[in-house]
Order: C-alpha cells, then structure tokens, then sequence
C-alpha cells in the first residue's frame, strides 16, 4: 500500500509541475510572398518578404526558440529560416497542432507560421482572446506572443520590421 501511494504521489507532483509550467509561443503570419504569378499555389517569399523574415529573426534573436512550426507552404517555412531553431515542424490543422503542443512541448519556446485566415484563430485555440478583428491580406507586421499555461492563455500583440499600418 505504501508503495502505491508513493507512486500516486510521484504522478499527481509529475503531473503539477507540468501545468505550472508556461510555454511561450510567437504566432505570425508568414512574410510577403511573391504575387507576380497569381496562379502559383505557393509561391517564394517577395524580396520584401525575405526582409521581413530577418526583421523577425532579429525581433527574436534573444529569444532561444526550441522549435517551429509551418504549414506545408514555402512561403511559411522560408518566414522561420533566419531563426536560428533546432527543429521545424509542419503541421496541416490548427486542432492537431495545439494538442500536439499542449502534450509534448510544454514548457518549451515555439514559433508558429500561419496565414492571415489562421493565425487568429490559433490565438484562440490556445485559449487566447482574439486582439485583432481580422487580420487582412496586408497585413505581414504583427507578432502575437502567447504565455500559455494550461487552458489560459494571455496575449501580447506587437509589430516588427517596417510597419504596414503607418
């Protein structure tokens, strides 16, 4: 019986800890892709975007981001590949990629690159409150920072690189 209880203990200390911990997420949209052939499905970064992505490179660059995460799009994947981050992993839908994160990422540094009809909605299912509306076609400037702990999460909007909204 003591042994059973001692295991108890060690689960439901294992299992706190875990929730106490507060994992930290930056979502943006990906940077300005190249629209100079409206029928390319997925298309490069614009060389404004490639600007854009070192501008968010150097808005995290004292940040050590543990992983990334991108849709399956160039345009997605080429906004982290200034970051310098150990791993970066695809993902197709907005469900999956939190309880992935929720389960095996807590505690841990992550970016995430989405599009401008997502990334709110990532916001959301994290627990977050939406801080934007909308999110327009235009706009590539904003970074939203997540401290998420459990099933709340507080969000912290800002802007990097070359503003859009003058």
């Amino acid at each position: 019986m003591k042994k059973l209880v001692l295991f108890l203990s060690i689960i439901l200390l294992f299992t706190s800890s875990i929730l106490a911990q507060t994992t930290e997420i930056w979502v943006v949209r990906h940077a300005e892709k190249d629209k100079s052939n409206p029928q390319e499905k997925d298309p490069e970064l614009s060389d404004e975007g490639k600007i854009r992505a070192r501008d968010l490179a150097e808005y995290l660059k004292k940040e050590k981001i543990d992983f990334g995460f991108t849709t399956p799009y160039k345009r997605t994947r080429t906004t982290l590949d200034s970051l310098v981050i150990p791993k970066v992993v695809n993902y197709t839908d907005i469900k999956s990629l939190v309880d992935s994160i929720k389960t095996n990422y807590v505690g841990k540094k992550i970016v995430i690159a989405g599009h401008s009809n997502t990334v709110l909605e990532i916001i959301e299912a994290f627990g977050g409150k939406r801080p934007r509306e909308e999110l327009t076609d235009d706009d590539y400037d904003f970074i939203f920072h997540l401290t998420v702990k459990g099933d709340k999460a507080r969000v912290k909007m800002d802007q990097y690189g070359v503003p859009h909204h003058l």
